[in-house]
């Protein structure tokens, strides 16, 4: 089977390159810039999502495409014009699978990103190409890379926010398993398997890190703190296995 990953490159795509290609499928990273080695059976494809530029070239003969790109949080409406752009010519190209990742809980929680995450499975829902839509809670990676942003001002984000992070590997093996299946819809959500607050990520984090760092409590109040606090990013049903936040950092 043939399938572009957009994205291909980034901390979701590169798992997931890996893993189609250990399954035995021809590969595509689809991405502005190749980063490092790709395994056997994987080859990258410049393109850029923005503009279009090199897209119908790299989805000729394609059968499945995995939506895997990001933009930096402020760039919402630039995420859904790719993914629009990624949809208009998976359609053109004859795709008869494509396959989206969003955001456990981004219909309840007012944030400009994760209403845009909304529109993007909006566009994706409407599209003319079959489809199946995986949401998951939080990587592990992104909360470590936070920790670490806030610990360079020396600072320790703490407070009652509800989350329920996720291992990467799992979230890429799912999507690899729904891209041999048939475009299914939305899929059952797949989240990490305990629920924290912020508080007690933080605790886990500093264990991980030496530096003396000034606890900055995030207060869970308004439109957007509250659904938060309340759980609304978690998921608990939809819990999976993969390591814990502690075991993701020891590792």
């Amino acid at each position: 089977m043939k399938v572009a990953v957009a994205g291909g490159t980034g901390v979701l795509g590169k798992l997931l390159v890996a893993e189609l290609a250990a399954r035995g499928d021809e590969v595509l990273a689809l991405s502005r810039t190749a980063r490092g080695e790709l395994p056997e059976g994987a080859a990258h494809r410049r393109v850029d999502l923005s503009s279009g530029a090199g897209l119908a070239e790299a989805l000729a003969g394609v059968e499945v495409v995995v939506d895997a790109a990001n933009t930096a949080p402020n760039q919402g409406k630039a995420l859904v014009a790719m993914t629009q752009r990624l949809l208009d010519v998976a359609a053109e190209a004859g795709v008869r699978h494509f396959l989206e990742i969003s955001i456990v809980g981004c219909d309840r929680v007012p944030m400009p990103y994760y209403k845009a995450k909304v529109e993007q499975e909006e566009a994706t829902a409407a599209s003319e190409v079959p489809w199946s839509l995986l949401r998951a809670t939080q990587f592990h990676d992104l909360l470590g890379w936070a920790f670490d942003s806030a610990a360079r001002w020396h600072l320790l984000p703490t407070g009652n926010a509800r989350l329920q992070p996720v291992d990467v590997r799992i979230v890429a093996r799912r999507l690899a398993e729904a891209a041999h299946a048939e475009p299914a819809g939305r899929l059952p959500d797949i989240a990490g398997p305990e629920v924290h607050t912020l508080t007690e990520l933080a605790r886990t984090w500093r264990r991980a890190d030496d530096r003396r760092l000034l606890p900055l409590r995030i207060p869970m109040v308004g439109r957007i703190g509250r659904p938060v606090g309340a759980g609304a990013l978690c998921e608990p049903p939809a819990a999976a296995g993969g390591s814990t936040f502690e075991q993701w950092l020891a590792g």
